[in-house]
């Protein structure tokens, strides 16, 4: 690895399961990386460093961590781990502070934050698919449950930091055609996270519902068909992952059913809710994704009193 690679130093805007994962893999293969999050986990990873627990080691890993946007001035990669609904605004804060060749690498949900980001930002913006399961399950402690690996748009930037996240145990493709990927695994959440928010019910047990099956056919052919009105190739079979999903992550519930439990809005709008928006540019149908993403914000609205 070219010492120009070894030095590089990120910062992970909106540490919280996925950006304390990669961020403590980056720390513990010996890069400087700063965690920007909040106050009860910044304090727990001051005092004893983050608790990184996987299926192969359970570490304590020392890094720097701070609640401020402005810890990332010496950032030269930023991972932008805030949830989509908080992507213009986290960025319009975070522009002083980043310095004028930092590179943004945009580890969200959905297929619009690079583009989001890029609306605000004249910094050079990489938009990245994310195939990882994380949860926190303590202050300071994220728990690993699977996967780990990046895909992540082309650029003049992209190879040098793929270098970098492979060696550091990410393993990470540079792809032609990161929008098709990013639809890809779009594709699964429209068929996943809606329906695992109204019923509670983790992906395993939710497949074997009445009229799901059927449900999450019909959202698969509204989604490749806006895609492909758009222009977008979506590479894969997109049944398949599908249906792969629920026996890989048989007793996961989605990030959406978490927010509702929770009582915090979803990213439902970046999800079935950008399928709808793209459907009415391109004039395409989309019944499905609208009545599950109407009824996603109905629950949202009674589940926040």
């Amino acid at each position: 690895m070219s010492n120009k690679a070894k030095d590089l130093r990120f910062a992970v805007v909106g540490a919280g399961a996925v950006g304390c994962y990669f961020g403590g893999i980056l720390a513990r293969a010996g890069h400087h990386v700063t965690l920007i999050g909040r106050p009860h986990h910044v304090s727990a990873i001051q005092q004893h460093g983050l608790l990184l627990t996987t299926q192969q080691f359970e570490e304590h890993i020392p890094l720097h961590a701070s609640t401020e946007l402005t810890a990332i001035q010496e950032a030269d990669v930023i991972l932008f781990c805030v949830k989509s609904t908080d992507t213009i605004t986290t960025a319009e804060q975070a522009k002083p502070y980043l310095s004028r060749d930092a590179v943004i690498l945009s580890l969200q949900n959905g297929v619009e934050n690079a583009e989001l980001i890029r609306s605000v930002l004249p910094h050079h913006v990489i938009p990245a698919v994310v195939y990882v399961a994380t949860e926190m399950v303590g202050d300071g402690h994220v728990k690993h449950n699977g996967r780990g690996e990046l895909v992540i748009g082309a650029s003049s930037a992209s190879e040098l930091i793929a270098e970098v996240l492979t060696a550091a145990a990410i393993p990470t493709q540079v792809s032609d055609n990161v929008i098709g990927a990013l639809w890809a695994k779009l594709i699964v959440n429209c068929a996943y996270n809606a329906l695992s928010a109204i019923t509670q019910l983790p992906y395993g047990q939710l497949v074997l519902q009445e009229g799901v099956p059927t449900m999450m056919e019909e959202l698969i052919v509204e989604c490749l068909a806006v895609a492909s009105a758009g222009g977008v190739v979506v590479p894969g079979d997109s049944r398949e992952n599908v249906k792969q999903i629920a026996r890989s992550m048989a007793e996961q519930t989605s990030s959406t059913a978490q927010d509702l439990a929770r009582g915090k809005r979803s990213e439902i709008d970046y999800l079935n809710g950008y399928v709808c928006r793209q459907g009415q540019k391109y004039h395409v149908p989309t019944p499905v994704n609208h009545t599950l993403t109407s009824l996603v914000k109905m629950l949202e609205k009674t589940s926040a009193h």
